[in-house]
């Protein structure tokens, strides 16, 4: 970058760019978002058959390519935003030190050199020539000292000032070349397949531009004001409304993620972040899986008898260097099923009251999805479904379903007011049922996130008259609920509903902080978890004596019954469900409670009403 290029240089005219890229990410969202929410929904309520379908695949093609388009223009405006920031920083210093050194009787050149005046120095009988100085940049402190002593020596007193000026305008240069040398290669590669098709590839590619961008960015990022450090709903909704568009824009490009996990920010921009998350991490494991599928290795090998020590003519068996390949392979097919589920739903609603909203992803380890089935920054009725022992991403199919069956029965039964069915696996829930159920510590770890989740749809709630929430916990998810509810005197939360609990924490409804009243429990006859034993140490489960319990109606491994009369809230009937085994379930009673007869209860005290 030299003197000329930059003294004509207008950041402005990136910042200009950076928002016509920011806008055009804006149009493609809205165009995304009428595909999937207007013209993909009209057609599912009112066409079917094969043509249907494959109007449906063009459509969510062509949703995608805009939801690709929105995620890049997006990075593309902070990388502008970005380099105008650093060459705006070196254009100040560049200007500073020439209006300095006109006003000290200097001409900066063409070329960036100083021309000095004729001068004197007091006590000097001649007055020394002028001339021209070419500064140098970043100078060293013996380099600096040098300078010092040639200006004390030279007989011109306006020579230092000049190289001081001279200096100044070479370091302004080379900041903006450096800034240039860094944005170039990040700008050139802000590219796409000239094709219409979004790969797993080109995901990948947003999350490395992301990324690139985000690193060479990080003085522009740094004017912008971070999330507060103690995420607390009401702080997090007060930070996002005090940024400008652009920083909002800049923020969600930069880190989705982060964004996404914001409780009290409203729900479309979580949703929107998220849906992004979900996006690059399913193109990440399509990679995995498909650099795995090139990695067979032979599947079979000659068959040796152990009696006779030779191989049997025709007869093979799997190699165990293919089985150990398989099963990775099968692990990474379960790893898909999650977020697949997740998509699906996106694919397949059919209505805005049944909108799913993406408020919580991350596919690590277990995984976790925050879904709601509705939009419960609009809802008068919100109701948080936290699943129990086998939840997981890989499942999460199922718990949507619930929610979605939920949602329908609390319009269906109330269609004045509307409501939003949320499934809640922020938190990883046990996977054994005698070994990890037993155990608090995954209920103690969700109790904070799960208080602030619900203080957060309260934030972003926009009803003037307040939203009216449901908190239900299902198995092990009941104890979620009643371990959070005790910890939070003040959450507002107006009913709680427990079914197929292995206890909630507490001894009495009245520990949950809300009227025992409006607290409901449920566990059906041939559920299996009334066998779950009283709190009777680690070796429960073996000891006889723990399975008093069959003739005690409170006590139970993790609390009080809530279905007992010691526990004091309100019981509801449920059919008694299936007989273990039936189907060829271990507890299919368990998973019963929203069947018609059940779900027409708990559609109920969500929308206010009593079963």
């Amino acid at each position: 970058m030299d003197y000329a290029a930059l003294k004509a240089l207008k950041p402005s005219e990136f910042e200009d760019a950076a928002d016509g890229y920011r806008s055009t990410s804006t149009m493609a969202q809205a165009a995304k978002d009428h595909i999937e929410n207007t013209v993909a929904t009209g057609m599912r309520k009112s066409l079917e058959g094969e043509a249907a379908e494959a109007a449906q695949a063009q459509l969510q093609a062509l949703a995608k390519n805009f939801h690709y388009m929105q995620t890049e223009c997006g990075v593309i405006s902070t990388a502008l935003n970005g380099l105008a920031y650093d060459m705006a920083a070196a254009k100040r210093k560049l200007n500073a030190a020439i209006e300095d050194a006109h006003a000290d009787g200097c001409t900066v050149n063409g070329d960036g050199s100083v021309t000095y005046p004729a001068g004197q120095k007091p006590g000097d009988d001649k007055v020394a020539d002028g001339g021209t100085v070419t500064g140098s940049a970043g100078g060293s402190p013996t380099s600096e000292a040098l300078e010092r002593q040639a200006a004390n020596i030279h007989p011109n007193p306006n020579y230092g000032k000049a190289m001081g000026y001279a200096n100044r305008i070479a370091d302004a240069l080379k900041e903006a070349t450096d800034a240039d040398a860094k944005w170039a290669p990040k700008v050139r590669a802000l590219q796409a397949d000239d094709d219409l098709t979004v790969s797993a590839r080109d995901w990948t590619d947003a999350v490395s531009d992301a990324s690139g961008v985000r690193a060479a960015a990080d003085a522009y990022l740094d004017t912008i004001k971070p999330p507060p450090k103690h995420d607390w709903p009401q702080s997090n909704a007060n930070w996002w409304k005090g940024l400008s568009e652009e920083q909002r824009a800049a923020y969600v490009s930069m880190h989705p993620a982060s964004i996404g996990a914001l409780d009290g920010l409203p729900s479309d921009v979580r949703d929107d972040a998220n849906r992004l998350v979900l996006a690059e991490q399913r193109a990440a494991k399509q990679l995995e899986y498909d650099a795995w599928l090139k990695k067979e290795p032979e599947h079979y090998k000659p068959y040796v008898s152990p009696i006779t020590g030779r191989e049997v003519k025709g007869a093979t068996v799997p190699t165990e260097e293919w089985k150990e390949w398989n099963e990775k392979r099968q692990q990474l097919e379960n790893g898909f099923k999650g977020m697949d589920a997740v998509q699906k739903r996106f694919d397949s609603y059919t209505s805005e009251s049944n909108r799913p909203y993406l408020l919580g992803f991350d596919s690590n380890n277990m995984g976790r999805a925050i879904v709601s089935i509705g939009n419960p920054d609009t809802a008068d009725n919100v109701v948080t479904y936290v699943p129990g022992t086998f939840a997981k991403l890989e499942s999460i199919g199922g718990d949507m379903d619930r929610a979605v069956a939920l949602q329908a029965e609390a319009e269906r039964q109330d269609g004045a007011h509307s409501t939003a069915s949320i499934v809640w696996l922020g938190y990883d829930a046990p996977q054994a049922i005698l070994t990890d159920a037993t155990e608090t510590r995954w209920a103690d770890n969700a109790k904070e996130p799960l208080g602030d989740f619900i203080q957060g749809i309260e934030e972003a709630n926009h009803r003037d008259s307040g939203v009216t929430q449901t908190l239900m916990g299902h198995s092990y998810g009941s104890l979620v609920v009643g371990q959070t509810m005790n910890m939070h005197i003040d959450l507002p939360v107006d009913n709680a509903i427990m079914v197929g609990s292995p206890g909630v924490g507490v001894d009495h409804a009245k520990d949950l902080n809300i009227p025992p009243d409006h607290v409901f429990a449920a566990t059906a006859k041939n559920d299996l978890i009334n066998l779950a034993p009283p709190p009777a140490g680690p070796l429960a489960p073996l000891n006889p004596k723990a399975y008093m319990r069959l003739f005690d109606d409170h006590s139970i491994v993790h609390g009080t019954d809530p279905v007992s009369d010691d526990f004091g809230g309100q019981v509801f009937e449920v059919p008694d469900g299936k007989l273990p085994g039936a189907g060829g379930e271990m507890m299919p009673a368990h998973s019963q409670y929203w069947d018609e007869r059940p779900l027409g209860s708990l559609g109920k005290i969500v929308t206010g009403g009593r079963p």
